[in-house]
């Protein structure tokens, strides 16, 4: 197997896609806003929330699918792969997206779990057959 990566870098990587996501969400909510109005309460408030959780998931399905990184995990060499080393596909980077957030809504349980898998593996990932590995560098 690869070697995973740090913790460390995972964390760094993971505030960056979080600046990232926020920008996406903003820019997410825009069109509806202008589209629908207030939606601070009622059926608006819960349909954005979901358009925004389907946007911040075409982001990562797109960049895991596409070549198993987002920018800033190119940042820092991090890649997704499937647990044999293959690329991610469309529908098993919606698997490991829809368990991940089961796993920040367990209170964080499947992050933390990672600091207790003999390969330093979220759980999500254990469970989607996917694997954070180390990207190689690129030469210039």
């Amino acid at each position: 197997m690869i070697p995973t990566p740090t913790l460390g870098r995972r964390l760094a990587s993971a505030v960056y896609d979080l600046l990232l996501v926020i920008a996406l969400s903003l820019i997410a909510t825009l069109p509806f806003v202008l589209l629908f109005g207030d939606s601070t309460h009622g059926w608006r408030r819960y349909v954005l929330q979901g358009w925004v959780v389907a946007a911040v998931g075409a982001y990562f399905v797109a960049c895991w699918a596409r070549g198993g990184q987002t920018l800033p995990m190119k940042t820092w060499r991090i890649r997704i792969v499937r647990w044999d080393g293959g690329r991610v596909g469309v529908a098993r980077a919606v698997h490991r997206y829809l368990l991940a957030w089961l796993s920040l809504a367990a209170l964080g349980a499947g992050f933390i779990w990672a600091l207790f898998d003999r390969d330093r593996q979220f759980l999500h990932d254990r469970l989607a057959g996917t694997a954070i590995v180390e990207a190689p560098r690129v030469k210039a």
